[in-house]
Formats: C-alpha cells, structure tokens, sequence
C-alpha cells in the first residue's frame, strides 16, 4: 500500500516536471518567435526604404546617397532628398502612429475592432485639420494641435453615446460609424464649399501625401515622438486594461483614469497623423491582429513590434499607389481601404461578439 502511495507520488512529480517543462519550452519558442518577427520586420522596412528611394524616374545608388545624407549631394540625390525623402519618412511616421494608435483603443475599449478610422476618432481629427488649414492657414504649425482636439471631440461623442450601463463593443462600432460619416461629410463638404481649390484641405480630405514637404515632417515628427513614447511609458497599464474592469480594479488599477489616459495618448497618435497625413482607415486595425499573431499579446512587445509594421505597412501601401497605376497615382489610404475592407469583415464574421 505504501509502495502503491510512493509510486503515485513519484509519477504525479514526474508529470509535474514535464508540465513545467513544456511550459518553458512553449515560452522559449515564443519569445524565439517574436525575436525573429522583429529583426525580419525591421529588415523589411529598411529594405523596403532603399526600393521606395528608388522607385521612379531617378534612381541613386546607395553610396551616392549616403553622399547626399551627409551633405556632399549630386543633382539627382538633391532631387530625391526634397522629393521622396518627406514623403517616405511621412509614411512612416503617419504609419508608426496610426497601428500604435489603433492597438491603444483596442485595449482600453476591449474592442478587437476598434480602429481609429472605423470609430470615427481619423474623421473627426481631419473635419478640425481641415478648418484650421482653410480659414486659419497662418496657424499651419499647430494643425496637429486642434486635430488632436477634433479626434479628442469625436472619441468623446463615441464613448458618451455607446455608455449604457458599460461598453458593448457592437454599439462602439455602430456609434463609430456613425460619428465617422458625420465627420467625413462635414471634412467633404467644407472641400466642396471652397471649390476643393485648396492643395492642402484636399490633400487632408483625400489622404493624398504627394506634395508633402520638409516642413510637414518637421511638424509631425515630434508630436509623434511624443505619442510613441508615452505609449510605450502606458503599455503595462494597458496589459491589464485589457482585462474585465472588476479584475483590473482588484488589482489596484483606477480603470477610469487609466482608459481616460490612454485613450488620449491614442487620439493623439491619430489626431496628428490624419493632420499631415489625412485619415488612414484599417491600418489601426490590421497591423495589432498581426502583431498578435508574431509577438502575442504582451503590450510591451506588441506596441514596438506595431510601430515597425505601421510604417512598413504605409510605406508598402504608398509606394504601390504611385507604381501600381504610373504616371497616375492612387493614394495610400485608398489602397489600405481596398485591403482593409475584405480584413474588417473576416474578422466581424470570425468574431462571437458580433452575431451567432
């Protein structure tokens, strides 16, 4: 009997052990993983920023272009460094702030659908860019300001009329949609009252990045430095929002002042983005789900690894709307609409939350 009890003991340790040890292993194969999927993202994009360099009727070489990095600048690298290097680094930036933006409001809303262009956040920040930028053009600078405020009032009329007793993710996006299309034809009608005359309204209401300049990178680059940064400071927090209220509360977490927070932080990486860059719909939400898929869930790693695939994501989408169809160009935020759509519904159709 007593042996019996032994042998019993001895296997339930042993069993134990290989748990524990599966365990460790399944974590070594994760973080393995999610180390690969950042060296391979970072490459990518640094690949991907030569060929978009070179992409058009002037091509530089990369030491003609390190050339021109460091001051020394032949007639084509100047030509490319005024022309192509804003609007790259423009995509890249707008692109880094948008997915970053988009993996925020999905933790704090608890919303794998949450997206700031299908909320209505990108609308509304593009409605107040646009007025800023067609009545009030000598305050170009501080574009990103008032986008911030007109995305802070958007998210404030999406979270006030979906509160009813709590959240529900389906009423998030109704009301989103909502709000967004109520943005989206102000931003157009005010385009048409102007006579759609203005290079810089159309480009907002359009998304077009074509004729950005130097000084436009100038102004967004720090707000979104600005934004990352604090995302990165918030990504604790939002590992445990996106945990049920009551089990953040008892874990001592002010969830109130937390979402409050973080979803400014959001707002703000949208606002300034759709200021210069005009809104971007789905990026926000394609690249977290992806994301989540490479490097999991863990916000400490997903919010790097989205910044990298953001501006990848951009970057890839812009320069395939000014090669896909040349001379002509498509702009970026109609290619991501054409990609992100058929993604949208896979994922409203996979998800329990949203219908039988």
């Amino acid at each position: 009997m007593e042996e019996n009890r032994k042998n019993g003991e001895t296997a339930a340790e042993a069993a134990e052990l290989s748990t524990e040890s599966q365990d460790k292993s399944r974590k070594r194969k994760k973080k393995a993983k999610a180390a690969l999927s950042f060296v391979i993202m970072a490459l990518l994009l640094l690949a991907l920023f030569f060929a978009s360099v070179n992409i058009g009727s002037l091509k530089v070489g990369f030491g003609e272009l390190l050339q021109g990095l460091l001051g020394n600048a032949g007639e084509n690298a100047a030509t490319v460094f005024d022309l192509r290097f804003p609007r790259i680094l423009i995509s890249m930036l707008a692109g880094a702030a948008t997915a970053v933006s988009g993996v925020l409001f999905q933790s704090v809303l608890k919303n794998p659908l949450a997206d700031p262009g299908i909320i209505g956040i990108s609308s509304g920040a593009s409605f107040a860019a646009v007025v800023i930028t067609a009545f009030v053009p000598s305050l170009f600078f501080f574009t990103p300001l008032f986008a911030f405020l007109g995305g802070v009032l958007a998210f404030f009329l999406v979270y006030s009329l979906s509160w009813k007793g709590g959240l529900s993710p389906l009423r998030i996006i109704l009301v989103g949609v909502a709000v967004n299309a109520m943005f989206t034809g102000l931003s157009s009608a005010l385009n048409s009252m102007i006579g759609g005359n203005s290079s810089g309204v159309a480009s907002i209401v359009n998304g077009n990045i074509t004729m950005k300049t130097w000084d436009d990178v100038w102004t967004l680059w720090p707000y979104v430095a600005a934004g990352l940064l604090l995302a990165v400071f918030f990504a604790g927090k939002c590992n445990l929002m996106s945990l049920e209220d009551k089990t953040a509360r008892s874990l001592g977490v002010n969830v109130n002042s937390q979402r409050i927070l973080i979803s400014l932080v959001a707002v703000l990486l949208s606002g300034i983005s759709t200021a210069v860059a005009g809104a971007i719909s789905f990026l926000g939400l394609i690249v977290p789900h992806i994301g989540r898929i490479l490097v999991g869930s863990d916000h400490r790693a997903l919010i790097p690894f989205s910044m990298l695939s953001g501006a990848f994501t951009y970057l890839l989408a812009d320069t395939i709307g000014r090669t896909i169809a040349a001379p002509y160009e498509i702009s970026a935020s109609i290619i991501m609409s054409v990609a992100g759509g058929p993604f949208f519904i896979l994922l409203l159709r996979r998800s329990k939350k949203y219908g039988a």
